[in-house]
């Protein structure tokens, strides 16, 4: 049983997908139309170069299989799915760079994101004229104005309500036990964030009456996809906080290692365990949900969209961060949009 009529993607069978065994029962699907995230993220790191700096390094949102926006939300809207690629590798690139400061940068960093967003959530505009960044983020609200303003509008400020709680705010912190982390790294790892690209990719509006029980009813997805995110780039995390002079990480398995006086292998067994069993429960939730008579469709679709997104989590962090793709040549960016029939095609962006 689902809540959504599957229009624009493919079941993978077992085969093809590489969840480690994090996400049985739950079925895998991959956007048909994946060419359009490879668009929008080759866009992004591009203009991220032109506008904000060079990069070093980077893996972004594309796998060497699957892509991270073409599993997690692989019933998003054509039309949209090439402006939410673009904004999600955005978020991706803003990451990668409040990663390695110190408390007090990464702040800065994230409050001018913020006032940005916040100014586009007053105004329905960002004035791009101040700094690269904003460039960036005034071309993704634009183009989404474009295509739907209401939507838009309540994306831009779920995204300033992330920048302002998560976004590595609270990074400095030492947490003692996973009791007290969890709570942080679901608001942290961009439940917000997502939310605005899920409702504004699927074309969908939750009655404002049961915005706070979904928020509820995602939870457990929150924490298997925050387990899932910590158990694959605690080395990339280790790094990060190394090179900011910081004494703790922020990720699930640092924080089991010190809680209880266990390895680094302990830890990541006990983060599966939980993973699988956070899993387990949010399948439950979603199951009893679709058959409730006092919910909308659409709120039903979310959490639908949602457990999608566990499948993401493990399928890309599985894949292997190393793997991914760099930022290409105009070469093969050129090519991937002559596959798609050439700009023409897409003069929004």
């Amino acid at each position: 049983m689902s809540a959504i009529e599957y229009r624009y993607s493919t079941l993978l069978t077992p085969s093809q997908d590489e969840t480690g065994g994090l996400c049985d029962g739950i079925p895998v699907r991959k956007h048909i139309d994946s060419d359009l995230e490879e668009i929008g993220t080759f866009k992004a790191q591009q203009d991220w170069m032109k506008y904000v700096q060079e990069v070093q390094n980077y893996k972004g949102g594309l796998g060497p299989k699957h892509s991270f926006m073409a599993v997690s939300l692989p019933e998003c809207l054509p039309d949209r799915f090439e402006i939410v690629s673009y904004a999600n590798e955005f978020a991706f690139l803003h990451d990668d760079v409040t990663d390695i400061l110190d408390q007090e940068n990464a702040d800065i960093e994230n409050d001018e994101v913020l006032e940005a967003f916040l100014e586009g959530a007053r105004n329905g505009s960002i004035d791009a004229l101040k700094c690269g960044k904003r460039r960036m983020q005034a071309k993704i609200l634009n183009t989404m104005i474009a295509i739907d303003r209401p939507r838009a509008m309540v994306a831009v400020r779920a995204w300033a309500s992330f920048m302002e709680q998560g976004a590595g705010r609270q990074h400095h912190r030492r947490f003692c036990g996973l009791d007290e982390y969890l709570p942080y790294r679901c608001e942290d790892v961009g439940h917000m964030f997502w939310y605005a690209l899920v409702t504004f990719g699927c074309a969908i509006t939750i009655p404002e009456n049961e915005t706070s029980l979904c928020a509820e009813l995602v939870v457990p997805a929150l924490t298997a996809a925050s387990l899932t995110n910590d158990l694959f780039s605690y080395e990339k995390e280790l790094e990060a906080a190394q090179l900011a002079g910081l004494p703790d990480v922020v990720n699930a398995l640092w924080v089991l290692m010190h809680e209880h006086n266990i390895s680094l292998e302990d830890a990541k067994l006990r983060c599966r365990l939980r993973i699988k069993k956070e899993v387990m429960e949010y399948s439950r939730i979603v199951k009893e949900t679709l058959v409730r008579n006092d919910l909308s469709k659409e709120s039903k679709s979310v959490q639908d969209i949602i457990k999608q997104h566990n499948t993401m989590s493990a399928n890309y962090n599985g894949q292997g961060r190393e793997s991914q793709k760099s930022i290409p040549s105009e070469r093969p960016r050129m090519a991937v949009w002559h596959r798609r029939g050439g700009l023409a095609r897409h003069t929004a962006m």
